[in-house]
């Protein structure tokens, strides 16, 4: 979990009315100040009302929710009382993660994730124990309420994260029925990147005169560079983009495409010319999109091409890069692809792709960023004779999780331990029900197979191999 904005002057937290538990732990994790969505929707929020926020991914609008549930929070009523609805898995387990992050000083909150992609049984063994929060996604949440396993009758806060993202991935219908379900008698907060009409008739129907927060979605000019590059048509797109992921050999990089079937077609090209890609879009199953999305997070595929709906939502920070495939839709969507590089104070590059047909898009973005926009030269095109960059590290999947007890110390004990590869060479380490995954060294690849293979790894022998 990061506080963004921090150089942003704002208002500090003890300066709410928040429990003293929370202020500790705020002050633990190192957040001091609020981001503008924060400061400018806290106080309506700690004062009950129904709230309308509108940002960036990455505007610190979970911690603004969170903190809001949590401090309205009865623990000692053991009854469900905050429901979360997210638009996708990875970003409900992400919220979750962030709640129980700010919650870590208060005892016994017991927050409970309920998404599709996943087995029911044990869904339906931890709901059988009772929870306070419930994070999850609106197909299963419906799900668990058809078959009388969800009582919603004591919630007092509902909210809607990245709505106008469950809208555009047709959940209107399970947020209607959800919407019934809870009590009229209660605090609704609705966060959305952008706004559409419907989400003005969702706030109509059921949000009670919602103070609405707007932050400013332009992104300081110093921290991201854009750049923009006329292409005539898709043949000329693909070589431009080969020629700038040849020139700037980007760790990690985002390429946008506006439908899947653009998705798939751009990431095969790349692959066949010894890229290391992934491509995210709807038609993945969720353990193939989890790998895939594993697999970009712990830097061992430098290239991710993705819709906006598949992307929205995800938690990817840190980017080298992003590539605009074809122009977004409309400026908002350029402004939120765009925020997703330079993050954090980082310095990020944003590449757009135009043609004459697109020249009134273009007019507009002029209009968003205050400047004549000018098409650049690509990079000499001698770049396409040399071979594409290798991702430092590559991942290694094992066949023990959570189920056998296997703990991140583990597999880096393992890793390390008895002549084995050093700590510096071991990334990000994650653990699922039944599967591990790990980073290593490119470098050290056989050896820390063999490590894992042949060595003891909690006692016992395991499977393991190079996801790939």
């Amino acid at each position: 979990m990061s506080q963004s904005d921090k150089n942003t002057p704002s208002a500090a937290f003890d300066s709410l009315s928040l429990k003293p538990a929370l202020l500790d732990t705020l002050r633990t994790i190192g957040f001091e100040t609020m981001t503008p969505i924060q400061a400018a929707s806290l106080p309506a929020i700690l004062n009950g009302e129904d709230v309308i926020g509108q940002g960036k991914t990455g505007s610190g609008k979970t911690a603004a929710f969170g903190l809001g549930l949590l401090n309205k929070l009865d623990v000692k009523r053991f009854r469900i009382q905050s429901l979360v609805m997210c638009p996708t898995r990875e970003l409900a387990d992400q919220v979750a993660a962030d709640l129980r992050t700010l919650a870590r000083g208060i005892h016994n909150i017991k927050i409970l994730t309920l998404c599709g992609g996943v087995p029911m049984g044990p869904q339906i063994g931890s709901l059988e124990h009772g929870a306070h929060i419930i994070v999850g996604t609106p197909g299963r949440i419906i799900d668990h309420l058809d078959r009388g396993r969800l009582d919603l009758e004591n919630v007092n806060m509902l909210v809607l994260d990245e709505a106008d993202r469950m809208l555009e991935m047709g959940f209107q219908k399970e947020l209607d029925a959800i919407m019934l379900e809870v009590p009229r008698e209660r605090q609704t907060l609705l966060f959305s990147a952008t706004f559409p009409e419907q989400i003005k008739v969702i706030s109509q129907q059921f949000m009670i005169d919602p103070v609405m927060v707007k932050v400013e979605q332009k992104h300081d000019g110093s921290s991201i560079a854009q750049h923009f590059y006329e292409c005539g048509n898709n043949n000329d797109r693909f070589k431009a983009l080969q020629l700038l992921l040849l020139a700037h050999r980007p760790e990690s990089a985002v390429v946008f495409c506006n439908t899947k079937r653009e998705t798939k077609d751009v990431a095969a090209k790349l692959a066949n010319a010894g890229f290391s890609v992934v491509a995210l879009h709807g038609d993945l199953e969720q353990r193939d999109r989890d790998q895939m999305l594993l697999q970009f997070a712990n830097k061992s595929a430098s290239v991710m091409v993705a819709t906006d709906v598949a992307a929205r939502g995800l938690d990817i920070d840190a980017l080298d890069m992003v590539v605009n495939y074809h122009l977004a839709h409309d400026t908002e969507v350029h402004i939120h692809r765009i925020g997703r590089t330079g993050r954090a104070g980082s310095q990020g590059a944003a590449h757009t792709f135009f043609n004459q047909e697109e020249m009134q898009k273009i007019l507009l973005l002029e209009d968003e960023l205050g400047r004549e926009i000018i098409a650049e030269p690509l990079p000499d095109e001698s770049l396409l004779q040399t071979a594409p960059p290798q991702p430092t590290m590559v991942t290694i999947q094992i066949d023990g999780g959570k189920k056998q007890k296997v703990r991140p110390g583990d597999i880096l004990g393992c890793l390390t331990g008895d002549n084995g590869i050093a700590g510096t060479e071991v990334g990000k380490i994650k653990i699922t029900e039944f599967r591990s995954y790990v980073a290593v060294d490119r470098k050290v690849l056989k050896k820390a197979l063999n490590k894992i293979v042949k060595g003891k790894l909690k006692g016992k022998n395991y499977r393991a191999w190079e996801l790939k």
